[in-house]
């Protein structure tokens, strides 16, 4: 599906954009957020001035109740009062003095969360024709799910694969890359019956385990009775310590996300778990953060565009129009109410 249309225009005075109005200390809720009026910035040199018209709204980016320095060195995973939210989007070139982009050609960044953005040319990622079939998957989270499958866990042929959260932006992809690698089982985790049929009938997973519905553990031995060979964790807590229980000797585990926590609000929230259960078994725990592998974008690029084109893959989103719709729709993430990917059109 194509961006939204537009016309060419002069650049207006002010733009909207939606700044954080209050650190959430518990529920997150719109009041956290303010949908303000601000004058459209103007670019310096080497800088860019983007008209934003698609953008991502995802739970990790719920704001985190974290005062002080940032003691990861990620000043992204912090947002101030008062400040603009961000994230990815997509959107047009309306000016870039003195850099080689030129108006009218879309670029990707992460200046999301306003109409107008004014960002670095070197942060301002000029978008190839048809290297993806639709503008949209730019903006999903295709390259978190992949490196989690295939640098992560190292997905191969015949392994049963669990994946948690995997009815979301990520774990939506992740299991269709896990099939695409040759996993002969695939199970996700999921909040409601609802979303588990979808991942069964929808998506290609072979068995759902739901939160809420009995212990993890019981439902995942009854999904998996031989054990697991790999665990792609979106969410940590009850579902990470399961997964161990059921693992098989070797198996791989890659450490995508920590929703458990961070949708408490509470990021740094800590699991117990069992070093010498590790090494008796031989059981690899990895953590994987894209910025770590950006060496991996271009194969994984051509590989998701090609599933896509060849129907081998599909990118479950859903499309809301008007920046006032971005908070709402990341308090109903974070609920748990939406399936794949969230964009708001711009």
């Amino acid at each position: 599906m194509p961006l939204p249309a537009s016309t060419p225009a002069a650049v207006p005075a002010t733009h909207r954009q939606v700044v954080l109005a209050a650190r959430p200390r518990d529920t997150l809720a719109t009041d956290h957020f303010e949908v303000v009026t601000a004058p459209v910035p103007e670019p310096g040199p080497g800088q860019v001035l983007v008209r934003n018209r698609l953008m991502s709204v995802a739970a990790v980016m719920r704001p985190l109740p974290m005062p002080g320095p940032d003691r990861f060195g990620l000043p992204q995973l912090l947002q101030r009062p008062g400040d603009p939210m961000h994230g990815p989007a997509v959107g047009e070139v309306v000016a870039a003095p003195g850099t080689d982009l030129a108006p009218g050609e879309l670029v990707r960044h992460r200046l999301g969360w306003r109409e107008y953005a004014v960002v670095d040319a070197t942060e301002a990622e000029r978008l190839a024709p048809g290297v993806l079939p639709d503008p949209a998957a730019y903006l999903s989270q295709g390259f978190a799910a992949w490196l989690g499958v295939v640098r992560g866990a190292r997905v191969r042929a015949g392994d049963t694969v669990f994946v948690t959260g995997a009815a979301g932006g990520v774990g939506t992809l992740a299991g269709q890359f896990a099939r695409l690698r040759g996993a002969a089982r695939v199970i996700g985790s999921t909040g409601s019956r609802r979303k588990a049929a979808y991942l069964t009938e929808e998506l290609g997973y072979d068995a759902a385990v739901v939160r809420g519905a009995g212990p993890i553990e019981d439902q995942l031995r009854e999904a998996a009775p031989d054990g697991i060979d790999a665990l792609f964790d979106n969410v940590g807590g009850e579902q990470l310590l399961a997964a161990l229980t059921v693992a098989r000797r070797g198996a791989r585990f890659a450490l995508v996300g920590a929703l458990s926590a961070q949708l408490t609000g509470d990021a740094m929230a800590t699991v117990r778990i069992s070093t010498f259960d590790l090494i008796a078994r031989g059981i690899t725990l990895r953590g994987v953060a894209a910025f770590d592998h950006r060496d991996a974008y271009p194969e994984y690029e051509r590989e998701f565009g090609r599933a896509l084109r060849e129907g081998a893959m599909s990118y479950p989103h859903t499309r809301l129009r008007g920046i006032e719709r971005a908070p709402r729709a990341l308090c109903e993430l974070v609920e748990g109410r939406h399936v794949g990917a969230v964009l708001v059109e711009l």
